[in-house]
C-alpha cells in the first residue's frame, strides 16, 4: 500500500506566547476579537477571531520580558491598512478612552497613505497589518535619492513605519537637525520639527524646545499647505504650528 501524496494544500498556525492570559484577553476583546478557545491548564492555548482571521498563543517561554517586545510576530495581509487602523483607533477609544499609543499595549500611528501598521499586545507580540500591494523592495535607512534633511526624514518614516523604532526615529532625526538643519528649507525644517514633537509626545519626552524652534519660523502659505499636506495626520498639528 502506496503512502499517501505530499499535497500543497498545508495550512500554517504561529502561536505567540502569552504572558498573561487575564491581559491578554482584555486587550484583544476590547479590540472586538472573538475567544474561539481558551484553556489555561494543563497549558495555556488561546484562539482569538476578528474579522476572516485568528491569532493564536501559547505558554510564555520562561523569563519572557514583554516590554523588549521581542516575543511573537504575526502578519496580516489586507487589501487596505486603513479601515482596520481606523476600526482599532475606535475600539480603543470606545474601551480606554483614548489610543493607546505608546507603552504596552498600543497601536501605531498611521499616516495617510501608509503601507503597514501594528498591534502590540501586553504580551510584547507584533500583529502587523499589511497592504498587499506593499513594494517588495524599500528603501531602508532613507532613499539613495535624497540628501541632507529630506533623506533623515525618509528615514525617520522607514523607522517607525517599518521597524516600530520610535525611539531610533527621534534620535536620527535630532542629529539630523543639527547637521543639515541650516541647509535645508523652511519647509522641511518644519516638517522636521513636528515630526521630533510628535515622536516625543509618544516618547514621554518634553516637546518644548522643538516647539519653541518650531513657532520662531516664518512660514509661507506654500510652507504651511506642504506641511499640513504631509503631517496633516497629527492630532496636534494645527496647535504646534506658528500662526499665519
Amino acid at each position: 500500500m502506496s503512502e499517501p501524496a505530499v499535497r500543497p494544500n498545508e495550512t500554517t498556525v504561529p502561536m505567540m506566547p502569552c504572558a498573561s492570559m487575564e491581559e491578554t484577553l482584555a486587550f484583544y476583546e476590547a479590540l472586538g476579537f472573538e475567544v474561539i478557545h481558551q484553556q489555561s491548564r494543563p497549558y495555556v492555548s488561546l484562539i482569538l477571531q476578528w474579522s476572516g482571521f485568528r491569532l493564536s498563543f501559547g505558554p510564555a517561554p520562561k523569563g519572557l520580558d514583554p516590554a523588549r517586545e521581542e516575543s511573537g510576530c504575526c502578519l496580516v495581509m489586507v487589501d487596505a491598512v486603513a479601515p482596520y487602523h481606523a476600526v482599532f483607533v475606535a475600539a480603543m477609544e470606545r474601551a480606554y478612552g483614548k489610543v493607546l499609543s505608546s507603552g504596552l499595549p498600543r497601536i501605531t500611528r498611521y499616516r495617510p497613505g501608509a503601507s503597514r501598521f501594528t498591534l502590540v499586545d501586553p504580551s510584547g507580540n507584533s500583529i502587523v497589518f499589511i497592504q498587499r500591494d506593499e513594494p517588495l523592495e524599500l528603501e531602508y535607512g532613507g532613499s539613495k535619492k535624497l540628501t541632507g534633511l529630506a533623506k533623515a526624514l525618509d528615514n525617520a518614516r522607514i523607522l517607525r513605519e517599518f521597524k516600530n523604532d520610535d525611539l531610533q526615529a527621534f534620535r536620527a532625526l535630532k542629529s539630523a537637525l543639527r547637521r543639515h538643519g541650516t541647509d535645508a528649507s523652511v519647509a522641511e525644517r518644519a516638517i522636521a520639527l513636528c515630526q521630533l514633537i510628535d515622536l516625543a509626545t509618544a516618547l514621554d519626552e518634553p516637546t518644548d524646545p522643538w516647539l519653541a524652534d518650531l513657532r520662531g519660523l516664518e512660514l509661507t502659505t506654500d510652507d504651511r499647505q506642504r506641511v499640513e499636506s504631509e503631517l496633516g495626520h497629527l492630532d496636534g498639528l494645527q496647535e504646534w504650528l506658528p500662526r499665519s
